[in-house]
């Protein structure tokens, strides 16, 4: 799948412009954010690219700054390349994993070794969001337990759950270039007993319950599909969530509580936060 980049000038730089503007544009569908030296880039699937839509969502000032929005298609095919231009560079989560890609050397030691190729899945550990998460399920005693991987990108939370002894690991995600690099990142790192699924929420009707539950996505799809997630949670399932900010809270967990969820608590990174429920 192709993706479509946002380069979003911000004159001058300002932080809370940066937030204001990836909420809306999460809104749209886009799942990736990340800054750059004048402002930010966004990245959404290219088939869910509206321009116009997204034009109306970007004004022309903002808390005192000038923006000035342009954008660029990026073939999935050219991902990898893109990573390494770059400077996706090996990164350590929590002091014990770490996570890195065929082209490194010289990569830190630590408990788990992570090799990833993201090529146009995202999920490196670099986004706030996935570092969020993978320290999460660091702190976890998963041995021996069934577990989800919901908006799998390179499958590097399913991996990560394998290496720490979960068993029936499940990893879906919707795109179908995710989907085939997380199965190549499962064959490098030995994990392939992990299945990975195309599809979304629906998949989960003809599977068994699991004892923890991750999804990594964003707030919209969250809210839209959590019953779901719900249904497939035995009495004490975990549930963690990401992929939104701070502000988005309040209504992630009147949603999860409805549905019979305990609010656990919340970690956070520069505004993005993952949340924790049990049921």
């Amino acid at each position: 799948m192709d993706y479509f980049e946002i380069h979003i000038s911000i004159s001058p730089i300002n932080l809370v412009v940066n937030d204001v503007i990836a909420a809306q544009l999460a809104d749209l569908g886009f799942e990736s954010f990340a800054e750059c030296e004048d402002g930010m880039l966004a990245y959404v699937a290219s088939n869910q690219y509206d321009e116009d839509t997204t034009r109306k969502q970007i004004p022309h000032e903002m808390f005192g700054s000038t923006l000035y929005l342009s954008g660029k298609r990026i073939p999935g095919q050219n991902w990898n390349e893109e990573w390494e231009k770059n400077y996706f560079q090996p990164i350590v989560i929590g002091g014990e994993c770490v996570i890195h890609s065929s082209f490194h050397s010289n990569i830190p030691q630590a408990t788990y070794d992570i090799l990833i190729d993201p090529k146009m899945a995202f999920g490196t550990g670099h986004h706030e969001t996935t570092s969020l998460m993978l320290g999460e399920l660091l702190k976890l005693d998963v041995k021996g337990k069934t577990f989800l991987d919901m908006g799998c990108g390179t499958a590097v939370l399913a991996i990560l759950a394998s290496m720490k002894g979960a068993i029936g690991i499940w990893g879906i995600d919707i795109d179908e270039w995710a989907i085939n690099n997380a199965l190549e990142n499962t064959r490098l790192n030995h994990t392939s007993e992990i299945t990975i699924q195309l599809g979304g929420a629906a998949l989960l009707e003809n599977t068994s319950d699991f004892d923890v539950v991750f999804a990594n996505i964003n707030r919209n799809i969250l809210l839209a599909d959590m019953a779901q997630y719900v249904d497939n949670m035995k009495k004490g399932s975990l549930l963690y969530m990401s992929g939104f900010y701070e502000n988005d809270i309040p209504v992630i967990r009147e949603k999860a509580e409805t549905l019979g969820l305990s609010w656990q608590g919340f970690v956070a990174k520069n505004n993005w936060v993952a949340v924790h429920f049990e049921k």
